[in-house]
């Protein structure tokens, strides 16, 4: 018995710790629905399940590895991810994308050192993104409202938001003013809808 319980607990300090999926970051009643969604890999991108990768240093052209989610267009929603960079060489990836069919939105990116913030405004949103550290991403878009994005819980950026037609992105990809390499990894991802 005594070596069933020691190998027990030696299995179990093995595996990895993954993230505990936590509940909606604002009050619902929400509906947990899981949106189709197509992987997107362009430039030297590339796409392994929740592993995101940009594997060159350019400065130009398109370079994306993402998941791209179904659009929708009325209604209240929110994204929940978690993310750990496991490698940044490079600068400025835009990580997780509410985006508008007729162009960007809101895109939240990191910075070298850890600095995530809002590519347009250039909004510093949280610091601490730094390589293998964990960090849970909520974002709650009410169409032609308000769009709110939650860092570890916490309420850190706030911008008005017109009527139409948007998605959900994620992963890694070079904004216009940054460069790979990245490799990302995402997990937890859930959505759900009021």
């Amino acid at each position: 018995m005594r070596l069933l319980s020691t190998s027990a607990l030696t299995v179990g300090l093995l595996l990895p710790a993954l993230p505990v999926s936590a509940d909606p970051v604002e009050s619902g009643p929400w509906t947990e629905y899981s949106p189709t969604f197509t992987v997107q890999e362009r430039g030297c991108g590339d796409v392994s399940d929740l592993t995101f990768k940009l594997t060159c240093s350019t400065d130009s052209g398109d370079q994306r590895a993402e998941r791209r989610y179904a659009t929708y267009s009325s209604g209240t929603r929110q994204f929940e991810g978690y993310f750990k960079i496991t490698s940044l060489p490079g600068t400025r990836i835009s990580l997780k994308q509410t985006f508008k069919t007729t162009g960007p939105f809101f895109m939240l990116a990191v910075e070298r050192g850890g600095r995530l913030y809002s590519v347009h405004g250039g909004d510093t949103v949280a610091t601490g993104a730094t390589i293998g550290t964990t960090v849970r991403v909520n974002t709650v878009h009410v169409v032609g409202s308000v769009h709110r994005t939650y860092i570890n819980g916490s309420l850190k950026h706030t911008v008005s938001s017109e009527s139409g037609s948007f998605y959900d992105k994620f992963g890694a990809y070079r904004t216009a003013s940054g460069q790979g390499p990245a490799t990302v990894e995402w997990s937890g991802i859930r959505f759900w809808r009021k």
